[in-house]
């Protein structure tokens, strides 16, 4: 692996890290979602989700699409959405074991 590509997915990694923009992106998986459902769904204050949804969709793991007044997020690609459903199913099977 090359160092520049090293170091882009040590960022992905580094931005999934926070527990809040990880359920940001999964509740993003499905259906595209906007900024104030997300905000209420996840417990969160809209300016905390706004400012996540920025250096998510910056980095390429959400895509929006303006709807009108609303802007809906949803995951990138389904490089995202696998990688993210897959460690969701790991810690459940790691958890089964206990």
């Amino acid at each position: 692996m090359k160092e520049d590509d090293a170091a882009e997915l040590s960022e992905i990694f580094h931005l999934l890290g926070d527990a809040s923009r990880l359920r940001i992106v999964y509740a993003c998986l499905g259906e595209p979602v906007n900024a104030g459902a997300l905000a209420q769904g996840l417990g969160l204050s809209a300016s905390l989700v706004s400012h996540h949804l920025r250096l998510l969709k910056a980095a390429r793991i959400l895509d929006s699409d303006r709807r009108g007044r609303q802007i809906y997020y949803a995951a990138s690609d389904d490089h995202i959405r696998d990688m993210v459903r897959d460690m969701a199913v790991h810690i459940k099977e790691d958890h089964e074991l206990d």
